[in-house]
Parts: structure tokens; sequence; C-alpha cells
């Protein structure tokens, strides 16, 4: 999975930026597509739509407005990609643009045979 990681501390695109930053995620969407290696993907809304839930050992909800974590990074959205290695990932991931304009992490995803 290729989790595209942004900052608030990033400084705000141009319109002119924004739609080529836009342009190049819809090259990258279909040079996965077209690899054959596209499971799925999908833009998150913004972090401050957020709800976090926890449940304590007595069983009680702690329901928290905003994201998991007080950070200044988001999850902004992610690629799960059918990839034979983790080196074939991080070449995924390094010609993702998110890794140009924020950080793009990779991380495996365990199958446990549920689906």
């Amino acid at each position: 999975m290729l989790l595209i990681i942004g900052s608030q501390d990033s400084d705000p695109l141009t319109a002119e930026a924004d739609q080529g930053l836009m342009e190049a995620f819809m090259g990258y969407h279909k040079a996965v597509c077209d690899a054959g290696v596209m499971v799925d993907s999908n833009v998150l809304d913004s972090f401050e739509t957020a709800t976090s839930v926890q449940v304590g050992r007595t069983g009680d909800r702690i329901i928290t407005d905003g994201p998991f974590a007080e950070t200044r990074e988001y999850l902004g959205g992610y690629y799960i990609l059918d990839l034979p290695d983790l080196d074939t990932a991080i070449d995924w991931a390094a010609r993702c643009p998110g890794a140009r304009a924020w950080r793009v992490e990779v991380r495996p995803i365990q199958d446990f045979g549920l689906s």
C-alpha cells in the first residue's frame, strides 16, 4: 500500500501548480493501471472531517473529532498495488506525484485470508 502523507505546514499550491499536480496524478494512475498492478486507489476527504473512535477497557466509546493523531501530517490518499517485492514498491512510490509534493509511505498489507 502506498500511503500519501500530506503536511498542514506545506505552502498552499497555486491554481497552476494544483492543476499540474492533478494531471501528474492522472498520469500516474494511468501508468499503474496500464502496468496491471492496480488493486485500489482513492483520495480521502479532508482530515478535518475525520472522526476517531476508541473503545476503552470498560467498553466505553471515546469519539473524537479529527484524525487519529495530533500531528501536522495527514493521510490524503492511497494506492493498493499488487507488487512482487519492496524494491518494486519503492520504485512505484518514487514515481508517485505525492512523493514530490509530500511523502509516500510504503507498507505491506498482511493477508489473513479473510476475503
